[in-house]
Formats: structure tokens, sequence, C-alpha cells
């Protein structure tokens, strides 16, 4: 792929990347040439999409079928008062667009369905879930895993938040590796409650590693899992090998 050559205005708007050891101008020119699926404009979304169209990703596509609500203010801080009744994602590309002029907004008002994600992820180089539900990221990961996409995957709920990255190059776990540990959590933040800045926390993150990923530096937390504790202020990781018998990947 032939990467675009920054422009002066780029250089000096995108100048504290590149002087980062290793990302340099090559890595801000694979950020502009990159494309981004983001699916889920809640919390977690709100935390990551602001972080990559401000970075310089070329092309963010957001995915959420549903609309501001008044109770998703405290945690979901692109959105304003004046922004409850309207499409999430029309919110947002309206917030993004003012701040991000060099990032290609795309909107998708739809559930993420089997049939539109295949298609949407081949389209795509990196798929970012905030979603907030296991069946959804079930279909994320088959997707991403038969097209041999990245996938990094963020959740938080109460206090809590998880994180990791799943390659798909044909080694490591998925996340149904994971998801069969775990399996379907019961509660939403509706019933269970969530901390406001939990997920700002787990987003940030999540896009620090869509970077590294995008722009090829670093090592992303491929291999183990994040485990994030706010109310007693801990991060503890384990370890994620695949599983042999994962009915996603194992073949």
């Amino acid at each position: 792929m032939t990467l675009p050559e920054l422009t002066r205005e780029q250089l000096l708007h995108y100048s504290r990347h590149v002087m980062l050891p290793s990302f340099d101008m090559q890595g801000q020119e694979r950020l502009l040439a990159s494309k981004v699926l983001l699916i889920g404009m809640g919390g977690l979304g709100s935390a990551v999409a602001p972080y990559l169209a401000a970075s310089g990703v070329g092309q963010l596509t957001i995915v959420d079928h549903d609309v501001v609500d008044k109770h998703n203010l405290p945690r979901q801080t692109i959105y304003t008062a004046d922004d409850v009744g309207t499409a999430k994602v029309l919110a947002a590309q309206a917030y993004l667009n003012q701040r991000s002029p060099d990032c290609n907004v795309q909107v998708r008002q739809e559930k993420a369905l089997h049939d539109n994600l295949h298609e949407w992820i081949e389209q795509h180089d990196v798929v970012v879930d905030c979603c907030d539900n296991l069946a959804t990221r079930n279909l994320i990961n088959q997707a991403c895993v038969s097209q041999r996409k990245p996938h990094i995957m963020g959740a938080a709920i109460r206090y809590e938040g998880q994180l990791s990255v799943f390659m798909n190059q044909g080694e490591g776990p998925c996340y149904g590796c994971l998801s069969q540990l775990f399996g379907e959590q019961q509660l939403s933040c509706m019933e269970a409650g969530i901390l406001a800045p939990v997920v700002g926390v787990v987003g940030a993150l999540q896009a620090v590693e869509t970077l590294k990923v995008l722009a090829k530096v670093g090592t992303p937390i491929s291999h183990k899992v994040m485990l994030y504790d706010g109310l007693h202020g801990e991060w503890r990781s384990f370890n994620l090998p695949r599983h042999p018998q994962c009915s996603q990947c194992a073949e």
C-alpha cells in the first residue's frame, strides 16, 4: 500500500506523534491511510472515537442504531442535552467533524448483524468493539476471525473494565476463547450500574491499542486480558491461550 505523504500543515499538527521513537512520519502516514470500524457509540465508543479521529485516522466508520437518552450523558461525554433524541452516530459525526476535519467519519445507523458485519469488516483494517452484549461481540469475532482482521475489545460494568486485542492472524486466541471462560454477562449497565469514568479509562486504552496496531509500533496486548478494578485502583492481567476446542478459531 502506498502511504500518503504528510503535508506541512499535517506535519505540524501531528508533530507530537512524529517525535515519538519508532512512530515518526511513517507511523502517522499509516494512520492517515487507515480505515477503522467502531461498533457501539455508547460510553466506550464515545471515549474511543475522539482520540482516533484527532490522532489522524483517515476513515472512521461508527456504528450504532440507538438514539441519545438523558441517562447517557454522564458517561457518554461527546453528547449534550441538545442531542437527546438524536441518533448517536449523527450526533457523534457532528462532534468529530467539527474537531477533526482530517478524519472522514462515516456512519451506519443500524444494528450490527451477521450479513452487514462481514461486508463492513471487509472494508476496514481494524475493528474496535465497543458493544455491550455477548451475542453481537461473538458475531464481530466470527467475522474478524474469518477475515483475519484485528479486533480491539473493551467492556465495562460497575467499577470494572476489561480489555484485550485479538490479532486473528491464525495464531493466538480469539474473543471466543475468552467468552468460553466468562460466559454471558447477565447484567447490563442499566441493571448493575457503571461509574462514568471507567468507560473513559477502558475506551482510552482501546484507542491506544488501535493506534499501535495501525501504526505498527510497540506490542499489542494480545494473548492476554487486562482487568481494571476502579473501586480499589488495581490492574491485573492474565495470559489467554488459544482454546483447542474454540468453536470460532480452532479450525
